[in-house]
């Protein structure tokens, strides 16, 4: 099932299929390695909703639910 990385519930894990967005934003979210054929897993997201807390390539970042709007993601 494809669905954005927004809406992930915590320990949902997926595969990017395309990084959507233009501009700065994208290109910020490629420079942070969140490229086609990666596997993601949404590790927590903050009490209010935002900021998102995922794991991906060994590591954790956090980005804004707005931004995570913009990753197509295949939920596992």
């Amino acid at each position: 099932m494809n669905k954005a990385l927004d809406q992930f519930i915590p320990g949902e894990q997926g595969t990017v299929l395309k990084v959507g967005g233009q501009g700065a934003i994208r290109r910020r979210l490629l420079d942070m390695g969140i490229i086609p054929g990666t596997r993601i897993c949404l590790v927590k997201t903050a009490p209010m909703g935002d900021p998102l807390e995922i794991t991906l390539r060994g590591f954790n970042l956090s980005i804004r639910k707005d931004d995570a709007a913009y990753i197509d993601m295949a939920a596992e």
